[in-house]
């Protein structure tokens, strides 16, 4: 992680606690409700991580979330370049800046070529078998700093919350279940939490 106090001086303190926790774990989700400034927290955590090893970062967002995100680094100070389409080569950032892509272009980029990886409205990796969420998972093993963030997220669903721990490293979404979980066998063959496990569950 990074020790980092001299953040943007247009975040509230709040804000800067967060991105200050966000960037002393490296890998961190940030599942804040609305309006409490989640796209100044990924940019300034983007620049941060950017500054601190000299490599760029990468946004993934909602198609219609990709323009208002290069508009709020404008307000806030923050050059962040779209990525778009080319049916040519796979997108090689020419320099260590921001950039930003929707969740459908990923196949355009070289992943493995950016130092950070954000997740604008990570609640994608909710569906457990889509190709986009293994993708991502896939992907992003060995990228050092992530952050994943979401105003939705659903912490009592089994699935959701295994695989963001899978994409943040802590723990692959199968260890999670055998040592959380078990599998009810009856109509509904859905996970439920172990009776003993609860405690250690929310501590997790």
């Amino acid at each position: 992680g990074i020790d980092q106090s001299k953040l943007n001086p247009m975040l509230f303190p709040f804000q800067k606690y967060c991105v200050q926790r966000a960037l002393l774990a490296g890998k961190f989700a940030l599942f804040e409700d609305c309006g409490l400034g989640k796209t100044p927290h990924q940019l300034e955590w983007a620049q941060k991580v950017i500054e601190h090893i000299n490599m760029p970062v990468l946004i993934i967002a909602p198609l219609a979330v990709v323009s208002q995100t290069i508009k709020e680094g404008d307000k806030f100070g923050y050059v962040v370049t779209e990525i778009v389409d080319n049916d040519d080569d796979k997108f090689t950032p020419p320099n260590n800046g921001i950039f930003i892509t929707n969740y459908e272009n990923i196949d355009n980029v070289d992943t493995k070529a950016f130092g950070g990886v954000v997740l604008d409205e990570s609640s994608i990796l909710k569906n457990f078998l889509g190709k986009t969420k293994q993708k991502i998972i896939d992907d992003f093993r060995n990228t050092p700093y992530k952050l994943a963030c979401t105003a939705t997220p659903s912490p009592n669903d089994t699935t959701e919350i295994c695989n963001h721990a899978e994409f943040l490293d802590v723990m692959s979404r199968n260890e999670m279940l055998a040592m959380y979980f078990v599998h009810d066998g009856g109509s509904t063959s859905a996970w439920r939490l172990k009776g003993h496990a609860e405690q250690a569950l929310w501590d997790f």
